[in-house]
């Protein structure tokens, strides 16, 4: 499978990207086009793995039926950009540049790069293990960047576009205000280079990441049963979705591991489905297109760094 996907790694590289950096001037950059390549070429397998799980999935088993599925045709777009498009490959060539000045200034002050086989030897020849460490280290990392996201009235602003889907699918995921993206992407990179993550394997591991999410977000009635106490399932993050009950306050944080709400109790195991939705974000969020729900939590956005009174938690 490797192979192949090189292959067609390949192929990209030699025949769109070489000579965009050649006409461009940016011959510079052409050591790392294959794997920008690669990167893009797992991003477009891991849709089509989702969509190949997701689709038929929802399709027998659905929470809801729509006979109108437009807001979910602008939440394929977000997943699109997200993963194959321009987002990808910019968080490989922005990792890439700076953990390379990072640890060549650690060596040049006489420091050894922080990475998880220095600090814990015995991972050294497993890197599949270390691999799950990594992504258990990121998720972590989510949680809290997810719970804090809850927590401050203008971040919400921003977030509050995620939360406002209505028809709520595997695509939903991906579906973010571009100022949250940055938020998320600052936040992962810290945590990547704070920890080691090797170049190549960051966007790999966001991917990775971001597929068990798309499953969690899909249009399922499935629990995980008692590995629900470990993995996020779509029944678990429903209920973080659910339109805001009086006196209800936000739970399930995690995106892949519910360990970390079941850790921090904000955990609730309910067995049912609500409906999603965020009642008081524009409507625009809920059902325009793209522009529409970025212009619209960018206003949002700029209203509530005005307001001081305070947000409830939806």
């Amino acid at each position: 499978m490797d192979r192949f996907f090189s292959i067609i790694a390949g192929y990209i590289d030699q025949y769109a990207i070489l000579p965009v950096l050649y006409r461009c001037g940016w011959m510079q950059w052409s050591d790392l086009s294959f794997d920008w390549a690669l990167v893009c070429v797992y991003g477009l397998f891991a849709v089509l793995a989702t969509y190949a799980i997701c689709w038929p999935l929802e399709a027998a088993f659905p929470v809801e039926r729509w006979p109108d599925k437009k807001a979910v045709a602008v939440d394929v777009l977000y997943t699109l950009l997200s993963r194959v498009g321009i987002i990808p490959v910019v968080s490989f060539l922005l990792f890439y540049q700076v953990q390379t000045a990072f640890s060549g200034a650690l060596v040049d002050a006489g420091f050894i790069p922080p990475d998880l086989e220095s600090l814990i030897p015995g991972l050294f020849g497993h890197p599949v293990v270390t691999f799950l460490i990594y992504a258990l280290i990121l998720d972590g990392a989510d949680y809290w960047r997810h719970r804090l996201s809850h927590r401050f009235r203008a971040w919400y602003a921003l977030h509050a576009l995620h939360h406002a889907q209505r028809q709520m699918s595997f695509w939903s995921d991906d579906r973010n205000h571009i100022l949250d993206d940055l938020i998320s992407f600052a936040w992962f990179f810290v945590v990547g280079l704070a920890i080691g993550i090797p170049p190549l394997q960051f966007p790999l591991l966001i991917l990775l990441l971001r597929f068990m999410e798309s499953l969690s977000h899909a249009n399922i009635k499935l629990s995980f049963g008692p590995a629900e106490y470990v993995l996020v399932s779509p029944r678990f993050h429903r209920r973080h979705h659910a339109m805001r009950a009086a006196g209800r306050r936000s739970c399930n944080y995690g995106a892949v591991f519910s360990v970390w709400d079941i850790l921090f109790h904000t955990a609730d195991f309910t067995n049912a489905y609500f409906p999603t939705g965020d009642a008081r974000a524009p409507e625009a969020m809920a059902s325009g297109g793209y522009v529409a729900q970025q212009l619209a939590g960018a206003r949002l956005f700029l209203r509530a760094l005005t307001q001081t009174r305070p947000r409830p938690q939806p």
